[in-house]
C-alpha cells in the first residue's frame, strides 16, 4: 500500500504533519477527516534513494528475523489475531526493508493466503527451514510453539556461526596486516635506505641486496602484481562455482590440519540441532534431511546427508548410512541409534547438539591459543627479518670504522 505525507489542522487549529498508508489521496483525506483533522496538503511520499539504487537498500539481518519470530510467538500465544500481530510488528520494526516485507506478508494474508505461502515469497529472508516449520505449525495449530523453537534454534545457530567466524578472522587479519606491512616496506621504506646505501659504496650483504632487488621489482611491476592477484581471485571464485571445483575445495577444507576437525564438529552440531528442531515440530525425517542437506554449506556433507536420505527411503535406519560417512564420529552414530531404538530421536539429537556446541567452543579456544603465538612469530619474523636486513650494511660499516 502506498504511503502519503500529510499536513492537516486539528480542531484547535494546530498544524500537524505525518505519514499515512492509503490506497489513494482521497482515502487518506477521508481517514484524516474521521480522526478530526482538516486536511491541508496530502501528497505521495517521495521514494528513498535506495529504491533507485538497490545496493543502498538496508539488508535484513538474521538477528532481525530472530526478534521477529520471538515477538510473533509471544503475540500469538497471548491470543492476538494473526493480522493484528503482523500489523503491530510492522509498526515497531526499525528496518525499513523488513518493515515493507512484514506489511506485504500481512496484505497477502488479508487476501486469503496462508502465512507459509506469504513467507515463501522472500526466500532470502525466510529460508526453507523457516517456511517448512511454519507450515507444520499452521497445520498443527501450534504456530506460537514453532516460532518459539525457531527463534531459539536461530539464536544458537548464530552463536555457532559467530564462533567459527571469530576463529577464521584472527589468522586472516594477521595475514592481511603482514602483507600490508611488507608492501609498505618494499614500496616506501627500502627505497630510502637504497639511496643511502648507494652513497656508501661497496657491496651490499646478501639479504640486503635481495630486499633491494625485491623492492625494485615491486615498484616496477606493482600494478601487474595487483592485476595477477585480482585475476587469481576471480579465477578461484569461478572454479569454486563449478561442481568439480566446489567438490575439490570443500574436500580439501575438511582435510585441513587445523580447520578440518573444527568444521566437522560444526557440521555435526548444525545437523543435529536442525534435525532435532524439525522432528520435534512434526516435519518428516526424509523432508528434514533434504532441507538440512541444502543448508550444509559443504558439498561433501551435503552428499553424505543425501546418501543417508536415500538409504532411509530404502528402509535402513538413520544411524546405518551415517556410520558409513567420514563426517559423523562413532559416538554420534551410537547415540542416534539409541535415540531411534527408544523413540526419542529428537531429544537425543538435541543432547548431541548441546555437546558439540561445547566441543566447538573448546576447539575454537584451542585453535586460537595455538595460532596466536604462531602468527605473532610469523609477523615478527617477516618484519623483523626485513628490518635487520636493511640495517646490516650500517652494522658492517660501524664494525669497519671501529676496527
Amino acid at each position: 500500500m502506498p504511503a502519503f505525507v500529510w499536513e492537516a489542522a486539528n480542531r484547535r487549529g494546530e498544524i500537524k504533519k505525518g505519514v499515512m498508508d492509503g490506497t489513494d489521496e482521497a482515502a487518506v483525506r477521508n481517514m484524516l477527516r474521521r480522526q478530526g483533522y482538516r486536511s491541508i496538503n496530502v501528497k505521495p511520499k517521495p521514494k528513498d534513494l535506495s529504491e533507485y539504487l538497490p545496493f543502498l537498500k538496508q539488508g535484513v539481518k538474521e538477528k532481525d528475523v530472530v526478534v521477529f519470530a520471538r515477538i510473533f510467538s509471544t503475540m500469538i500465544n497471548a491470543g492476538l489475531p494473526l493480522i493484528q500481530c503482523l500489523d503491530l510488528l510492522a509498526q515497531q520494526e526499525q528496518n525499513k526493508t523488513f518493515k515493507a516485507v512484514i506489511t506485504s506478508i500481512k496484505e497477502d494474508i488479508e487476501s486469503g493466503s496462508t502465512l507459509c505461502d506469504a513467507l515463501k515469497k522472500y526466500p532470502k529472508i525466510f529460508d526453507e527451514l523457516f517456511v517448512n516449520l511454519v507450515a507444520a505449525g499452521e497445520s498443527g495449530g501450534i504456530l506460537d510453539v514453532i516460532l518459539q523453537r525457531l527463534s531459539n534454534y536461530m539464536e544458537k545457530a548464530m552463536k555457532l556461526k559467530s564462533k567459527v567466524k571469530g576463529a577464521m578472522t584472527y589468522p586472516a587479519s594477521v595475514l592481511v596486516i603482514s602483507i600490508g606491512v611488507v608492501a609498505l616496506l618494499l614500496l616506501k621504506v627500502i627505497p630510502v635506505f637504497q639511496k643511502m646505501f648507494e652513497g656508501m659504496g661497496g657491496e651490499l650483504p646478501g639479504p640486503t641486496q635481495f630486499l633491494v632487488n625485491a623492492s625494485a621489482f615491486t615498484q616496477k611491476y606493482f600494478l601487474l602484481m595487483l592485476g595477477v592477484v585480482i585475476a587469481a581471485f576471480i579465477a578461484f571464485n569461478r572454479f569454486k562455482a563449478t561442481e568439480r571445483g566446489r567438490y575439490l575445495i570443500d574436500s580439501l577444507v575438511l582435510k585441513a590440519p587445523v580447520f578440518g576437525p573444527l568444521l566437522k564438529k560444526v557440521a555435526v552440531a548444525k545437523f543435529t540441532r536442525t534435525m532435532s528442531t524439525m522432528m520435534s515440530s512434526g516435519v518428516p525425517i526424509l523432508e528434514g534431511l533434504t532441507i538440512v542437506s541444502k543448508t550444509a554449506g559443504n558439498v561433501i556433507i551435503e552428499q553424505a546427508l543425501l546418501n543417508t536420505r536415500r538409504s532411509i527411503a530404502e528402509g535402513k535406519t538413520i544411524a546405518e548410512p551415517l556410520a558409513e560417512t567420514d563426517i559423523f564420529p562413532p559416538m554420534v552414530v551410537q547415540m542416534i541409534a539409541v535415540g531411534e531404538a527408544t523413540g526419542a530421536l529428537d531429544t537425543m539429537l538435541s543432547k548431541i547438539a548441546d555437546f558439540y556446541d561445547d566441543e566447538v567452543d573448546a576447539a575454537v579456544e584451542a585453535m586460537t591459543s595455538l595460532l596466536e603465538p604462531f602468527m605473532m612469530v610469523f609477523l615478527g619474523g617477516v618484519v623483523g627479518g626485513m628490518i635487520i636486513a636493511m640495517y646490516l650494511p650500517i652494522f658492517k660499516m660501524a664494525s669497519v670504522v671501529g676496527g
